[in-house]
């Protein structure tokens, strides 16, 4: 059996790393068309690196929590798990997860806005960093911007195509294009399952739900999974 997994910003919550859409989320915080846009960063790059500095910062004291550690035996255990994350963090590594699709890029990551080359972010970025590659300084956090496309969709098609389980875990489902994979992998065939602190908007559409912290539902449904 098949089972593609997607991560969002709840199940690193417990880690202390701050989700995007509730009520106290990092959103709200900060004007999103001026940190997380290519507009913003065109505008003001010194406000955009600060922005994320802070973020990896705030990552690196992270640790993951029993959600992260219980997936990283799920996909070290079996070879049919494809575990995909909106989240930038590498929670899902430290946890002990490998093959981790990021579809929304990295902030252990840099970006060349000029010649698209990629390495290994420092902790602290500057906007006078010049490419390794090509010299330009044009550096910028290998992320996903708003109105930007999320990397590895070919791929990740093609898996739901195959997918025989979805499973959303800690995700809002109200962004696109990962809040369309419950209906493609439905259309696929697939059964399909959320795993959330409570009911999302998108829970209709799911065949079942388990509801309460990640750290507690994900090892619970993981053991499942392996018993089976």
């Amino acid at each position: 059996m098949t089972i593609l997994i997607l991560t969002g910003a709840g199940i690193s919550a417990e880690s202390g790393l701050g989700t995007f859409r509730d009520m106290d989320g990092l959103w709200t915080k900060y004007d999103l068309n001026e940190v997380a846009t290519p507009e913003g960063f065109a505008r003001n790059p010194k406000r955009v690196q600060t922005f994320y500095n802070a973020r990896r910062a705030n990552c690196r004291g992270a640790t993951p929590n029993a959600a992260h550690v219980a997936l990283g035996q799920l996909v070290s255990a079996r070879e049919d798990v494809i575990l995909v994350t909106q989240n930038v963090d590498d929670l899902h590594e430290r946890g002990g997860a490998t093959g981790v699709i990021h579809m929304h890029g990295e902030l252990a990551r840099a970006l060349c806005a000029a010649c698209d080359h990629r390495w290994d972010a420092p902790d602290e970025m500057s906007v006078d960093d010049p490419c390794p590659a090509c010299g330009t300084k044009a550096t910028r956090p290998d992320v996903v911007w708003f109105g930007e496309m999320p990397y590895h969709m070919e791929r990740i098609y093609d898996a739901m195509a195959e997918v025989d389980l979805f499973v959303a875990i800690g995700t809002s489902g109200n962004v696109y294009p990962a809040a369309g994979f419950v209906t493609e992998a439905k259309q696929n065939g697939a059964e399909t399952l959320e795993l959330n602190l409570e009911p999302t908007d998108a829970r209709g559409l799911f065949d079942a739900g388990r509801y309460g912290p990640a750290s507690q539902v994900v090892p619970l449904w993981v053991d499942e999974v392996l018993r089976r």
